[in-house]
């Protein structure tokens, strides 16, 4: 923004006058008055999208999408007793995450273990849904191996 968007003398000698949180959630608007020549202005802050992209297995990258991981965890918890809440929460806390790592590519190996911690936390018959899908087991005697574990660990 420079001084003549504003009609101000002097865009670094202002006040906040009042801040309010933006329609969607994500800006802040605050009216300003200038000190100098009294002259007010609104500006805005929005909060900056981070884009994160997912590095598939076969090398393709995606941007990220967090309705996939909400459609997985919903198939998972079919008949279960976990809300869609408690999906979006997970799904948020898991981006959450990503976005705090820094990182801007991830694997979506990366993405699956942070759904299959959460879904063990949440429901233990979701979460062997989920993996039998997500760990691709080969053969009867991995899915038996892997119920093993989750029963030792109950």
């Amino acid at each position: 923004m420079t001084f003549q968007e504003t009609g101000c003398c002097s865009i670094e000698n202002t006040k906040v006058i009042d801040s309010r949180q933006g329609s969607d959630s994500r800006s802040i608007r605050r009216r300003r008055e200038c000190l100098t020549c009294a002259r007010r202005f609104t500006t805005y802050e929005r909060v900056e999208d981070y884009e994160l992209l997912v590095l598939k297995k076969d090398g393709d990258i995606q941007e990220f999408n967090k309705t996939k991981i909400i459609e997985g965890m919903f198939s998972a918890c079919q008949k279960r007793n976990v809300s869609m809440r408690q999906i979006e929460d997970v799904v948020q806390l898991i981006e959450k995450e990503l976005i705090e790592s820094g990182r801007r590519e991830i694997r979506s190996s990366e993405i699956g273990d942070l759904v299959i911690k959460n879904l063990y936390e949440i429901d233990k018959v979701a979460y062997i849904r989920f993996a039998s899908v997500y760990k691709s087991f080969n053969n009867l005697e991995e899915f038996s191996a892997e119920l093993d574990s989750l029963i030792k660990k109950s």
